[in-house]
């Protein structure tokens, strides 16, 4: 197939962990696929695919007029350069600024969201430039990859889009061969609890302090297992709960499989996600989910059937789900756990998530 992809992107770890079956896909179907994104040492995990890696520099925080200038100049020249059959971005940079560059050179170009994240979530001036960059950056997009309600009505109430344009996806889907089934942990007397995320606000991160807490004082018998890596600000915080015996915490992690196989249940009191892959990830090893009751959680588990809900930013609400999944009689948490692994493999099965894409290149 005589086709040119170019792939805008701002880390290659997270392309490779969320997009190398589409990559692979691409390669298989002959397609050339360019990379386009800032140095790191996963490029030749991706050059071993046979992408081909154009290094970019990206600043993927802060909005300096003028560095985020030099980027729009250097995807337009980018862009240019190479007349690809189609242009895919991912994050916002990309998205807005490979956009318009796509654009004003008439390359047809698809982008992907997979959150709304900090800037668009708190009302001020910084959520009315992005919303404006959005505008811009996505109005020549031909496709628009979106993960959950709350993004597809934004883009739709906030004129970013057109309703024809938008392409509802499940997430990045979840790897079931990768991500297997795993035997419920037998009963042995402890309830462990995962988190895996990074420590920020926006994770949940002072709800789960308080609300371990608290469970710990009413059932000693519970384990919670936190990783990921922190924010500065919450390193104390860390370091007392571990002092404490509140939690283990096991830092950053490539690989969190290991940590599931023991855990009866996930835990994820996010204030706003696109959709959630840790949840996915842990229903499909048979875990039971406990999250938010918010768009980018709830997709993830049946309320009673493979997870239990509860209110964002609320702690007390927190340790009552936590409470009321502890009191479950053991034969329960394991149906809710198969019950989770078969929701994985109807609808989130990330062969659903490739299709979608692949059908929207190559036409």
């Amino acid at each position: 197939m005589d086709k040119t992809v170019l792939i805008l992107a701002n880390d290659a770890k997270t392309l490779l962990l969320f997009r190398r079956e589409v990559l692979e896909e691409l390669l298989r179907y002959g397609c050339r696929v360019i990379v386009s994104l800032p140095s790191d040492p996963a490029i030749a995990s991706l050059k071993e695919l046979g992408c081909e890696i154009v290094e970019t520099r990206v600043n993927r925080r802060g909005m300096n007029p003028f560095q985020d200038l030099g980027l729009i100049l250097r995807y337009w020249r980018l862009i240019r350069s190479i007349r690809p059959s189609v242009v895919l971005t991912y994050t916002i940079k990309p998205n807005v600024y490979g956009g318009m560059a796509a654009r004003w050179l008439r390359v047809p170009s698809m982008a992907t969201i997979t959150g709304l994240g900090t800037s668009i979530q708190n009302p001020g001036p910084l959520r009315l430039l992005t919303l404006f960059l959005y505008r811009r950056g996505l109005k020549g997009a031909k496709r628009v990859f979106c993960q959950n309600d709350s993004i597809e009505e934004l883009l739709l109430r906030e004129k970013i889009t057109l309703k024809e344009r938008i392409v509802r996806v499940p997430g990045s889907g979840v790897n079931l061969e990768k991500h297997r089934f795993q035997p419920y942990p037998e009963d042995d007397g402890t309830t462990r609890f995962v988190f895996i995320g990074r420590l920020m606000r926006d994770k949940g991160v002072e709800e789960l302090a308080q609300a371990a807490r608290q469970i710990k004082k009413e059932y000693p018998n519970t384990f919670f297992e936190v990783i990921g890596g922190y924010e500065e600000k919450y390193e104390s915080l860390i370091n007392a709960l571990c002092r404490e015996g509140t939690i283990h915490y096991a830092g950053y992690q490539n690989d969190v499989r290991p940590f599931l196989t023991p855990s009866h249940a996930i835990v994820l009191p996010s204030y706003h996600e696109g959709m959630a892959n840790v949840l996915l990830e842990a229903a499909a090893a048979g875990r039971v989910i406990l999250a938010s009751a918010i768009p980018g959680c709830e997709e993830s588990f049946d309320e009673g059937i493979s997870g239990i809900g509860f209110r964002s930013r609320d702690a007390e609400d927190l340790t009552r789900a936590l409470r009321q999944f502890i009191e479950l009689p053991y034969s329960q948490k394991e149906r809710m756990g198969l019950a989770g692994r078969k929701k994985m493999e109807t609808n989130f099965d990330r062969r659903l998530v490739i299709d979608r894409y692949l059908q929207e290149i190559l036409s």
